[in-house]
């Protein structure tokens, strides 16, 4: 019987990620045929040995402590473990500046500001250049809005992110006046889409903070800039095919055209549940692994 490893965190962390994982865990089992063990992302990984498959969909809290879980993808690269997504793709898309290299390839992402240390000089600089008022501030190295704030003129920068690397960019007012889009591709082929949607007085659209998910049929702009997204990400990292799972995440601009807001292939929540194959396409891609 095939032996897939689902790393997962502490058991203590504070997002609610058990239920999920039981429910891929089960789908994963009864789509393939493999027995699927939990491991805590933060502990020896020499338990990881001798696995078929590595899958890191919930390694959660990766953001808190980036140096151990850098040495766990070098780790991973030096034994060679399946691991799914590749090492060196996830290490790519740990830090938020590959924003920069898919922008350089064609694709339209939010205007940003990257800083190296955020001063009150930096905002009025981002104010002068996007002619906005209000700021997103967040830093590269993050998920779950860690350290995400909106800044509005008059407000000064919290001591959590002053003095840090940030992205700065105007706050686009779809956020909260339309959601974010989600959609997920799992082998390269379009699976489903979600709209997120914080709740009033928001921006957050995670569900820890109240969002609500709606699942949507994509209109023809969002799935040509997520194959486009992935198809730069292919070329950029020298791929041979595309990843096992991805989701793309984009915001509508000031005119009406959407943006690549962020790109996850390390441990997105993959909503399965509001696949119309209940998640089939995703197990089959496991499968195809092992």
């Amino acid at each position: 019987m095939p032996r897939i490893a689902l790393l997962v965190p502490a058991p203590d962390y504070a997002e609610r990620w058990l239920p999920h994982a039981a429910q891929l865990t089960a789908l994963i089992e009864r789509e393939t045929g493999a027995a699927v063990t939990l491991h805590n992302w933060r502990d020896d990984p020499a338990a990881l040995a001798g696995y078929d498959l590595v899958l890191p969909l919930f390694a959660w809290g990766y953001q808190y402590d980036p140096a151990r879980w850098f040495a766990l993808l070098d780790w991973f690269d030096a034994e060679k473990l399946p691991v799914h997504n590749p090492p060196r793709l996830m290490r790519w898309n740990s830090d938020k500046i590959y924003l920069r290299a898919l922008e350089a390839a064609g694709v339209p992402t939010i205007p940003t500001l990257w800083v190296e240390a955020l001063a009150d000089a930096d905002l009025a600089a981002a104010r002068a250049h996007f002619s906005a008022t209000r700021l997103l501030v967040k830093p590269p190295v993050s998920a779950g809005s860690l350290g995400t704030y909106v800044l509005g003129e008059s407000e000064v920068i919290p001591a959590d992110v002053a003095g840090r690397r940030m992205m700065v960019q105007p706050m686009l007012g779809a956020v909260q006046s339309e959601g974010e889009f989600s959609l997920f591709y799992f082998d390269g082929r379009f699976s489903h889409a979600l709209l997120k949607t914080p709740k009033a007085g928001d921006f957050r659209v995670q569900e820890q903070f109240g969002a609500r998910e709606t699942p949507v049929a994509p209109e023809a702009g969002a799935q040509a800039l997520a194959e486009q997204t992935l198809a730069a990400l292919v070329s950029i990292n020298g791929l041979a095919a595309t990843p096992l799972y991805a989701r793309i995440d984009m915001l509508r601009g000031a005119d009406g055209a959407l943006l690549l807001l962020e790109l996850e292939v390390i441990e997105p929540s993959l909503f399965l549940n509001c696949a119309a194959d209940g998640g089939a396409a995703f197990a089959k891609a496991v499968a195809a692994r092992l």
